[in-house]
């Protein structure tokens, strides 16, 4: 076959650790002396076939590693989602460069296109090995306990309900903040490890996973103010009625749709000031205010964790010593234990995780449809990092 090269490319949303992965995969390729050059598409799958790419090669290992602790993507990204013609382009520059080996980080789209891909090249018998480095946010990937950058931006979330929760405490009323999550609640849910304490919000916590009734919401808020003198929700973006009907086109008048025709849910605050306005006009509550955390959870600086920064530089090294060994796939990782935590990566077929939504189980979810249980919360609190800030209450005794 003679010298074989390498191509790395990141897709999709991007988060605080993906370029743990980015530089796992470049240092690791170095180890194996049949790799000859690392190349890094910008941009993701249009980068491949513009061939517009980057040698990574020799890049000196601090400036690496100072990188792998930045977050977004450093290679850029794409929200292209290719078909199978783009597909077929991006595997005659494969053959155009004698690339054997097609690693992408990225989520279940990013898994499709290397399924695509790695078929065009077994109809040809052309010897290149495809794998899905995972990453995302929104942990929605199958076969996987969670994936690389949920940890992260769960550590977000947390931290700030956390902050919002002494603010909220000291100037009383209704805080509502909408995360991302248009089909998996996760990240949602995750704003549950603010609470240290009985009284602690968020007091309600909504995720797509269960319909959405304003009538129940407005009782549920009602409710939690009466008991505390305030209400702290979380609510996910993605949110809908009985019919499955988007929260966000049910109470908007003119609300915006993206190329695939799917209701446009971030990079607006307009659920959460829609929302406002209905505990507003039907609660009689003055004081309630709304933020979207919206690209903030993403690739906030100075929050990763360190137990999502080492997962995702391990499944860029994996993918490296997959490819090598003659695999096709797509890392994933099982957790082997919650207390201590311990986990294991595999090889998986890509056809399990390509295309696939993964959503929280039912025993992560409430009966009330409001809350997350406990299992939920042993689930997600190894995940947010070793680390995770408390906060400390003032204790002194009143003067008669």
């Amino acid at each position: 076959m003679g010298e074989e090269n390498l191509l790395v490319a990141q897709g999709g949303g991007p988060t605080a650790v993906i370029n743990q992965s980015l530089v796992g995969v470049i240092l690791e390729a170095r180890n194996h002396p049949s790799i000859d050059r690392i190349y890094g598409a910008l941009h993701g799958v249009d980068g491949i076939v513009g061939e517009d790419f980057v040698d990574l090669t020799d890049i000196p290992a601090d400036e690496l590693e100072a990188i792998a602790l930045t977050p977004a993507a450093a290679l850029g990204s794409t929200r292209s989602k290719p078909d199978a013609d783009f597909c077929e382009r991006i595997f005659e520059v494969c053959q155009k460069r004698n690339i054997r080996h097609f690693l992408y980080i990225g989520g279940n789209d990013s898994s499709d296109t290397l399924r695509i891909v790695n078929e065009a090249s077994e109809r040809v018998d052309y010897d290149l090995r495809c794998i899905h480095v995972p990453k995302t946010i929104d942990n929605d990937l199958m076969v996987n306990d969670h994936t690389p950058g949920f940890g992260s931006a769960a550590r977000f979330v947390a931290s700030a309900f956390a902050g919002v929760n002494l603010d909220n405490a000291a100037l009383p009323g209704v805080y509502i903040a909408v995360v991302m999550g248009r089909h998996a609640g996760f990240l949602t849910a995750a704003s549950a490890l603010a609470r240290e304490v009985e009284g602690d919000g968020p007091h309600l916590i909504y995720v797509p996973e269960r319909t959405f009734d304003t009538d129940q919401f407005i009782a549920d808020v009602k409710t939690a103010h009466a008991k505390y003198g305030r209400c702290m929700v979380a609510v996910s973006e993605g949110i809908h009625d009985a019919s499955g009907t988007p929260m966000l086109a049910q109470l908007a008048a003119n609300a915006e749709y993206d190329a695939h025709g799917n209701v446009q849910l971030s990079g607006s605050g307009a659920l959460a000031d829609l929302l406002v306005k209905v505990v507003k006009e039907n609660t009689g509550i003055t004081r309630v205010r709304a933020d979207t955390f919206g690209y903030l959870q993403r690739s906030f600086l100075g929050c990763a964790s360190n137990v999502d920064q080492c997962e995702a530089r391990g499944v860029g090294i994996k993918a490296v010593q997959a490819a090598v060994e003659g695999h096709d796939g797509t890392i994933t990782i099982h957790r082997l234990s919650s207390v201590p935590y311990t986990h294991e990566l595999r090889v998986s077929p890509l056809e399990s995780v390509a295309g696939l939504t993964r959503v929280m189980p039912d025993e992560f979810i409430a009966p009330t449809n409001n809350d997350v249980t406990d299992a939920f919360l042993t689930y997600v609190r190894p995940l947010v990092g070793t680390d995770f800030p408390t906060a400390t209450r003032l204790n002194a005794p009143k003067v008669d």
